[in-house]
Order: C-alpha cells, then sequence, then structure tokens
C-alpha cells in the first residue's frame, strides 16, 4: 500500500511555485540582526555567504557538513532567494572580448 501512495504523490503534477515560497519562508531580514541582511532564519548566516560558498564550488554536502545547524532545504532557500533577486536587480559582468 506504502508503494502505492509513493507512485500517487509522484504523479501529482509538482508545483514550483508552492516549493519555492515554502523555501523562502526559511530566509528572514531583521534589521536587528546581520545588519538587515537576509539570514536563514534561526541562524546568523548571511544568505550571501551561502551563496558565494556554493559559487566558489562548495558542495551542498560540504556547507552542511560546515555548518551542522543547518538543513539542505536551509542552502536550497538561499538559492531560491538568490533566483528571485536576479527578477528585480541585474548585475554588471564583464563582457567576453
Amino acid at each position: 500500500m506504502r508503494r502505492d501512495l509513493t507512485l500517487a504523490n509522484s504523479l501529482r503534477p509538482f508545483n514550483h511555485k508552492d516549493m519555492k515560497e515554502q523555501l523562502l519562508q526559511r530566509i528572514s531580514i531583521n534589521p536587528n540582526i546581520c545588519f538587515g541582511k537576509p539570514c536563514i532564519s534561526g541562524h546568523r548566516i548571511w544568505v550571501s555567504l551561502i551563496l558565494d560558498l556554493l559559487a566558489n564550488g562548495t558542495s551542498v554536502e560540504e556547507v552542511l557538513e560546515d555548518y551542522p545547524g543547518l538543513e539542505r532545504e536551509d542552502v536550497l532557500a538561499c538559492i531560491a532567494y538568490g533566483s528571485e533577486m536576479t527578477r528585480e536587480r541585474y548585475v554588471d559582468v564583464p563582457s567576453a572580448a
């Protein structure tokens, strides 16, 4: 029976919007904590720190080892936050010459 439930769940349409909204609830912005920078809720770990680590080649597993209080969903929340930020703002990047 459990296998049937798993199959039924896998056939359900995946809603990316709901997942992203759930992930973003893991991010907090409080002017009295970390200078108002976006942080992982319940931690004083900046979203930008996690994104920098990932951009520099650190794996999600390595981040979780270095920050044992975090969960995989916290790291995914940082990525989701970064994704949302790019919808509103652009960063100049060097052009290929």
